[in-house]
């Protein structure tokens, strides 16, 4: 409860109120009062765009960032697993810092700062003072790794982007990098992403033309694809024009698509991806483009 209250960050689930209360059944029971978060569902996050589970790789990182750098000092994360978290408006946030400790492990030697895993173990370095060397740091960061990171981030990712996925998902497996670096470069994919630049030296020439049809929609024509973020149909998100132009040439099935005056969390543009334009009405917030020339 001391740490909920002192540590105040964006992805630490805010504390809104508490009170003690006796009774004859339960002695010194706590009541809190928090921000509402969904539970952590694994499985059904590894069914949702790479964008939204970028995002929460990101917020997780950033939560790290706060955590190793914290006015108490580094603090680690005891039980760090996935049930220790929740979804906010799409961020990952802690609920439980019961366990948290920032007691950095004294030693004597090397031998002294040894880290088990149920797969891995990892020995970090005594210092001059001491303590093990960024040992609560290390431990949560290669937490994330194995809970998170290797599920969440190389998965259905831009082919572009992919290399440097694998790089931070190799790094923080091995604990090459500190949270300072793997935030960096998390930040680092994100500006990509965001900016297009990632589409660099990987956009293609359109297989076909397509025809400009403003303030229109097409209702039905509906073809799943994953990942989409509308489970009976095919939406997903583009940086620009050409990108949708490039997916919708991806697919055989695909003979038009739809802008949509919606975004995504980065500022990309949520389109609709359609079998068919046989139907098309007027929608003054949307832009449909038909495949004419295959």
């Amino acid at each position: 409860m001391i740490l909920l209250q002192r540590l105040r960050h964006a992805n630490v689930l805010q504390l809104y109120g508490y009170c003690y209360q006796d009774s004859n059944d339960i002695p010194d029971t706590l009541t809190t009062i928090t921000e509402l978060g969904s539970p952590l569902e694994m499985i059904q996050l590894l069914q949702t765009s790479w964008e939204d589970r970028f995002r929460i790789c990101l917020s997780l990182v950033r939560l790290l960032h706060y955590l190793a750098h914290s006015p108490l000092g580094s603090v680690t994360l005891l039980d760090f697993r996935p049930r220790q978290f929740v979804i906010v408006d799409g961020e990952l946030k802690v609920t439980d810092l019961d366990d948290a400790s920032i007691e950095e492990s004294s030693c004597t030697s090397n031998s002294d700062c040894f880290m088990e895993f149920p797969a891995r173990n990892f020995t970090l370095p005594c210092s001059v003072e001491g303590r093990c060397q960024s040992m609560n740091e290390k431990r949560n960061l290669y937490n994330a790794y194995r809970f998170f990171f290797t599920y969440l981030l190389p998965h259905s990712a831009p082919s572009s982007l992919r290399p440097l996925l694998d790089k931070i998902v190799n790094a923080t497996g091995e604990l090459h990098w500190g949270i300072d670096e793997t935030a960096a470069q998390l930040e680092r994919v994100l500006n990509l992403y965001k900016s297009g630049e990632y589409l660099q030296n990987t956009t293609r020439m359109p297989k076909a033309e397509y025809r400009r049809v403003p303030e229109a929609f097409i209702p039905d024509e509906n073809y799943r694809c994953w990942p989409s973020y509308h489970h009976k149909g095919c939406l997903l998100s583009v940086f620009d024009v050409n990108e949708a132009i490039e997916i919708c040439d991806s697919y055989s099935q695909c003979k038009a698509f739809v802008l949509t005056n919606q975004t995504t969390w980065t500022g990309r543009q949520l389109v609709f991806f359609k079998m068919a334009s046989n139907h098309i009405m007027p929608d003054p917030d949307k832009i449909t483009y038909v495949k004419v020339t295959d």
